[in-house]
């Protein structure tokens, strides 16, 4: 499992022996705080899109300055981790901007892929993918499934 948590220098080595195979990456990337099905279902759905999914994930400091206060609940490591146990996922690779522009344009991904939430035209990086050639496609939501619910669930709790 740790072999999949890689760093962009690593991750991008990795892509290229994968892209001499003809393999087709996918990208997708998100905070992943606090697992739950919609993630899995999402993952499985953006891994059917190609050979190798590759999941960035927002560092600590990264979803502090895009959530709320009090997150992330678990920490980036915990997050890599429970998401490289995950049969689809490739890679893990965390980013520290607020937004992965940068990490896309480093894994030149064949498809990008983001929720349903996301109208294709705001999808950050999707210039990058498209001048490539590229896909960019959203994934449909699990209605009524978000960490946000969760965590509101977990605060009514007696």
């Amino acid at each position: 499992m740790p072999d999949k948590i890689l760093t962009t220098k690593a991750l991008t080595a990795v892509l290229d022996a994968r892209r001499a195979r003809g393999e087709r990456i996918v990208f997708t990337n998100g905070c992943f705080d606090l697992l739950h099905v919609g993630h899995t279902r999402y993952l499985q759905e953006a891994k059917k899109l190609g050979d190798c999914l590759v999941v960035g994930l927002n560092s600590d400091a990264s979803v502090r300055a895009i959530k709320p206060q009090g997150r992330p609940l678990v920490p980036q490591s915990h997050r890599a981790e429970v998401l490289a146990a995950l049969a689809c996922v490739d890679h893990v690779v965390t980013f520290d901007e607020p937004e992965p522009r940068n990490l896309i344009a480093a894994v030149q991904p064949d498809v990008l892929v983001k929720g349903g939430d996301w109208p294709i035209d705001q999808i950050v990086g999707r210039e990058i993918v498209q001048a490539r050639g590229g896909q960019v496609v959203t994934i449909p939501l699990v209605p009524g499934v978000s960490t946000t619910s969760l965590v509101r669930r977990i605060k009514s709790l007696p």
